[in-house]
Parts: C-alpha cells; sequence; structure tokens
C-alpha cells in the first residue's frame, strides 16, 4: 500500500479521499488554490501546499504545479477525484512518467473511452447496445444533414470530448441541428479543446442508468449495480438513487454483464462508470464510460458495503480485487440530493458567498458528504455542489420519506440552494411512483420555482 499520496482535486471529493486514506493508514497531501485556503478539508491533510491564485487554469488544471507539488512531498501516488484532471490522459501518462501512480485506469484506456466517438466503436465489438447514430464523428454541415436524414430527428449532438452536459444539443429538424451543431462545437472547443461531434438519435423520455464497475490489473472485472441518475437538469444530476425503481431482474442482469464486457473491451481497471439510456420498451443503449470516480459513487457504496475510494487505492497499489460477482449483495435503497448553491427561482443562477449557518441533519440512515461548515465563504470560481445528502433504508419509500425529513432538517443560512426544489422533485407523484426519465425535471419544474422552505435564509 502507499505510504503518501497527493489529492489533485478540491472539495468535498478532497475531504472523501482523505479519510479513506486515514483508514489505510496513508498520509495525504492536499493541494489548494487561492481561493480555498479556508477549505474544511485543508484542516484533515497531513501536510498543504498552494499551487496557484483562484482560477482552476492556474491551480487544480495546472499540470506542472501539481507534479511539482507532489515532488516537493515526496509522494507515491496522485488521486486526481472527479471533475478538473480526473479523466485527463495527458496527466495520467505524465504522472506515471515521474514515476508516480495515477489513481485511476491507463492513460490509453482514457482516452478510448474519453473519446465518445471511439468508445462507442468498442461498444459495438464487445455486443453492447448502442444508439443509432453516426459512425463516428461529423466534420461538416453537408455531411451532418445527410446523416441525421438517414438517422431519423429528434438528434442529439455530443461532443466526442468531454462529458458533463456540455457540448450536447438535441435538434429536431435540419435548421435546429445545423445550429445546434455550430453551438456545440464551440461550446466544446471551449470547454475540451476539442470540436469534434457526432450524432445519436435522442431517445424521448429516457431513463440514465448507470452501472458501477471495479476492475484490477490481472484483469478480473466486476459490477456493483446500477444506479438510475434520469433526475437531470439540463444534463446534471440533481437526485441519484440504487438501485433504479425501473429494472427488472433480468433487465438489471443484463446490464450489468454488457458494462462488464465494455469494461473487459477496454482493458479497463480501477473504478468506473458504464453509463446507459433505457427506453420505455425496456431496451438500454450505451451513452458512455466516465473513466474515475463519481459524484454518485457514495450511493453504491451505501448499498453494497464497499468504500469503492479504498477500493481504488488497493488496485492501484497492485491487489487483486477482494470481490468476486458473487460476493456483491444489493440490500435496501440509497436516494441522494445534490446540494448546489444555486436559485433554483433564478434559472439555477449560482448563489456563492458566506455561509451564515451550516447545520447538516442526522439520525438513522442519513449521510452527509460536505466540505462546508458555518462561517465558510463558497468561492464562485468552481462547481456550485456544496455537498451531498444522503440516505439508506430497507425499502425506496422509506428513504423517499427519510430523506424528506432530511431535507427539513438542513440548515444553510446565506446563500440559496437547491433544497427547496430537491424536496419538491421528492414530493411529485411520478417521482414517488418512479415514473420519470431525463425531461422530468424540465416539464414539471422548469417554469415553476420551488417554494422558499423556512429553513433556508436568503
Amino acid at each position: 500500500m502507499f505510504r503518501r499520496v497527493l489529492i489533485a482535486n478540491r472539495g468535498e471529493i478532497a475531504q472523501r479521499i482523505i479519510r479513506a486514506c486515514r483508514e489505510l493508514g496513508i498520509e495525504t497531501v492536499a493541494v489548494y488554490s487561492e481561493a480555498d485556503a479556508d477549505a474544511l478539508y485543508l484542516r484533515q491533510a497531513d501536510e498543504t501546499i498552494c499551487i496557484g491564485g483562484a482560477a482552476s487554469a492556474d491551480s487544480y488544471l495546472n499540470i506542472p504545479a501539481i507534479i511539482a507539488a507532489a515532488e516537493i512531498a515526496d509522494v507515491e501516488a496522485i488521486h486526481p477525484g472527479y471533475g478538473f484532471l480526473a479523466e485527463n490522459a495527458h496527466f495520467a501518462e505524465v504522472c506515471r512518467s515521474c514515476k508516480i501512480e495515477f489513481i485511476g485506469p491507463d492513460a490509453d484506456t482514457i482516452a478510448a473511452v474519453g473519446n465518445k466517438a471511439r468508445a462507442r466503436e468498442i461498444a459495438m465489438g464487445a455486443k453492447v447496445p448502442v444508439v443509432p447514430g453516426s459512425d463516428g464523428a461529423v466534420h461538416d454541415e453537408s455531411s451532418a444533414a445527410k446523416i441525421a436524414q438517414e438517422i431519423g430527428y429528434p438528434i442529439m449532438i455530443k461532443a466526442s470530448s468531454g462529458g458533463g452536459g456540455r457540448g450536447m444539443r438535441v435538434a429536431s429538424n435540419e435548421p435546429s441541428l445545423l445550429t445546434g451543431m455550430r453551438a456545440a462545437q464551440a461550446e466544446a472547443k471551449a470547454a475540451f479543446g476539442d470540436d469534434a461531434v457526432y450524432f445519436e438519435k435522442f431517445v424521448e423520455r429516457g431513463r440514465h442508468i448507470e452501472v458501477q464497475i471495479l476492475g484490477d490489473r490481472s484483469g478480473n472485472i466486476i459490477h456493483l449495480g446500477e444506479r438510475d441518475c434520469s433526475v437531470q437538469r439540463r444534463h446534471q444530476k440533481l437526485i441519484e438513487e440504487a438501485p433504479s425503481p425501473s429494472l427488472t431482474p433480468r433487465l438489471r442482469d443484463k446490464i450489468g454483464g454488457a458494462a462488464v464486457r465494455m469494461a473487459k473491451a477496454s482493458n479497463y481497471h480501477n473504478a468506473g462508470t458504464v453509463e446507459f439510456l433505457l427506453d420505455t420498451e425496456g431496451n438500454f443503449y450505451f451513452i458512455e464510460v466516465n473513466a474515475r470516480i463519481q459524484v454518485e459513487h457514495s450511493v453504491t457504496e451505501l448499498v453494497t458495503g464497499v468504500d469503492l475510494i479504498q477500493e481504488q487505492f488497493r488496485i492501484a497499489a497492485g491487489e487483486d480485487l477482494r470481490f468476486r460477482q458473487k460476493d456483491i449483495q444489493v440490500r435496501g435503497h440509497a436516494i441522494e440530493c445534490r446540494i448546489n448553491a444555486e436559485d433554483p427561482a433564478r434559472n439555477f443562477q449560482p448563489s456563492p458567498g458566506m455561509i451564515n449557518a451550516f447545520v447538516p441533519p442526522g439520525g438513522p440512515g442519513v449521510r452527509v458528504d460536505s466540505h462546508c461548515y458555518s462561517g465558510y465563504r463558497i468561492p464562485p470560481n468552481y462547481d456550485s455542489m456544496i455537498g451531498k445528502l444522503m440516505v439508506h433504508r430497507n425499502t425506496r419509500d422509506e428513504a423517499i420519506r427519510t430523506l424528506l425529513r432530511a431535507l427539513d432538517e438542513f440548515v444553510i443560512e446565506g446563500p440559496k440552494t437547491t433544497v427547496p426544489l430537491q424536496r419538491d422533485i421528492l414530493e411529485h407523484s411520478d417521482f414517488r411512483t418512479g415514473d420519470h426519465d431525463t425531461g422530468f425535471v424540465e416539464r414539471y419544474f422548469g417554469s415553476h420555482p420551488p417554494a422558499v422552505t423556512s429553513r433556508e435564509v436568503g
């Protein structure tokens, strides 16, 4: 096992990794930007190093600064968390060329699955169902119109690189296709440095199902069940749960097997997620592979009892998986709300600034992962997520009731947050019955701001 590691990230995931390292007896080095100098996780790390200014390009995306910090601190490995450099193949290669272990898959694997067009080819070769779409990237508007006509509208335009909903547009006809293609290319170029896009048939009223995988360097790969991430706004997840209320046991086995085949075809090791779209007829289609730990990994931890971060370290240290597929048992039901510092009543405008009071909920079945505290100032420079509220109960109905109680208990004074909206979602009849899809939030809450509760002061 590693003696000392550096965490190339911030916020909730940095704190989560530090906790896993402490239990494994690993010393931690936390890097931070000038904007994060008062972050809670810095108090919990064994050593801290400032790597640059508030802008991500000057700090958390600054590969030379991170490598210099790693060499100064004499670490053996770097954990990238999620976001920032977590799926950057060049960063993984630089780490290993500097004799520093990258906690994640190999650079070649990251590059292959990180390019959505290439990942689609791998999926087809592994007999994993894919949405009807273009054979690789679409480069010009003349071929775009022809390809779209062959696939059939509506069309989903997707950036070949990156993720997180960036570089994605839906087109219902040729004019919107060409406009959307130009917008997606520009957004993808700005976000990922690659303006390549490809097309897929847009699956209406689809469910977003993702499967957690673990693989070791000996070629052993297992899945740890699925998560349902259908509650989204503009492709950004708001609520995740496990298991999915929409899968039958037979369908669950099929989609889990497809995820394992995809991972094997990608020569995958460490933790990752294979994402699928489920249509109303029970057909599922491959979307992409996230070659990193996910924000919502903790939902899987709750229902399986497996600490995924610790397993990442064990696999990176050369250990074989400690589990076989038959050892993985899903128990009960878990649901997670992402708590974002945004104002749902103002088109989800970011709401950074001082947190005057922060009192997380507790009680049976409740877990909160957050780097925030009373008196913490949320910087405006990064993602708006300030924490994750999770519950684990015997049944889905019990989990919903516990989560509603926990949301009522959550005191966040100062910034506006998504707490009121999430409470409204949980109380909606379609969510309660599990009859919701990726368009659910826009359909029912797009123009209806939630009521502000007494627990949240602006």
